[in-house]
């Protein structure tokens, strides 16, 4: 080839080698937007986390700080010592409230996976459910052999607790079996562990 065609190709494509009679138009994002929309979408699971997590922990903060503000009139009317039971009532109430109470939840797909290998029950649940806290006190220390999915966390488990239930989130549901419980008598878990 010569030189003189060599550079009226290159002139032809131009600087970016992209352009002229057989070059081919640049389709999709550009490697920076790419780069940009993985930064959205990491900002929006982020964001998502966090909400969540925040719908998980309103009610414990309420109490903590509705037991402060209570605890603070009792004191201002020289009342320490009902000041310091009302304020320890709270922080009670808040503490079997949160999720603390609750073993480390888990996918629903991955407690599914390890029901299938061990036949241990899976639980869904979520922060806050009266239910779902009194079968986690009345279990016990026996609640560790369980698998817990927080169905606020993961959309599997919110998904597989509707199929369970006509389309409502109702927890406690626990799976023995692949056979789903809605708000079993804690006993009945308790014998199936």
């Amino acid at each position: 080839m010569s030189t003189l065609r060599r550079r009226r190709d290159a002139g032809a494509r131009g600087r970016d080698g992209a352009g002229g009679a057989g070059a081919t138009p640049r389709t999709g994002p550009s490697p920076a937007a790419a780069v940009v929309a993985g930064q959205v979408r990491g900002a929006f699971r982020l964001i998502d986390s966090l909400r969540h997590m925040m719908r998980a922990w309103i009610l414990p903060i309420l109490l903590v700080l509705g037991g402060s503000a209570i605890a603070t009139g009792q004191i201002s009317e020289g009342s320490p010592g009902t000041a310091a039971a009302l304020l320890l009532v709270f922080l009670v109430l808040a503490g079997v409230s949160s999720p603390l109470i609750f073993p480390r939840s888990l996918g629903a797909r991955e407690a599914q996976r390890r029901s299938a290998v061990d036949g241990r029950p899976v639980v869904f649940w979520r922060p806050g459910c009266a239910y779902c806290i009194r079968l986690r006190i009345r279990l016990g220390r026996s609640a560790r052999h369980l698998h817990w999915v927080n169905i606020w966390r993961d959309p599997a488990g919110a998904a597989a607790v509707r199929a369970a239930n006509d389309g409502n989130e109702t927890v406690p549901t626990v799976v023995v079996a692949n056979e789903p419980h809605t708000n079993p008598d804690p006993e009945w878990v308790r014998e199936h562990l």
